[in-house]
């Protein structure tokens, strides 16, 4: 007969911590930020906003924990209307990105660029199957 290394104590605690883990999961989720940026930029601009939205994006999710994805786009046939996905972990990652020096100097360098900007708050229909989404993409 075989002997088994799992406790029913041990399976107990296994469980239970699944369990927390899950909910942790869920209460982050439940928490998350999701925000679409509606910009339009001054046509001789858009080339020298474009590369400083690049660096700032790529640093705010490469630096910052709670920016789960700021992702920049534009519109084909309108290249000077943008859209920027953002989804941050919670608000307090949110208010702590408008901190960052990365982020200030996007914001101080692109003012005179910015024709209208539009902040639209979101909720996310399938929050389970964002995380699915993202490993997909690599």
């Amino acid at each position: 007969m075989k002997k088994s290394f799992i406790t029913p104590s041990g399976l107990f605690l296994f469980a239970f911590f699944s369990l927390l883990n899950s909910n942790i999961v869920s209460a982050q989720k439940k928490d998350q930020m999701v925000r679409m940026s509606e910009i339009e930029i001054v046509p001789e601009y858009l080339e020298q906003y474009k590369t400083i939205l690049k660096e700032e994006s790529e640093a705010s999710v490469r630096l910052e924990p709670g920016v789960i994805a700021i992702f920049p786009m534009f519109q084909k046939e309108n290249p000077n209307q943008l859209r920027i996905l953002e989804v941050y972990a919670d608000k307090e990652s949110y208010q702590s990105h408008l901190k960052t020096p990365h982020f200030l100097v996007y914001k101080t360098s692109t003012l005179k660029m910015v024709k209208s900007l539009k902040l639209v708050d979101m909720d996310a229909l399938d929050v389970e199957t964002m995380p699915e989404m993202f490993k997909k993409y690599n």
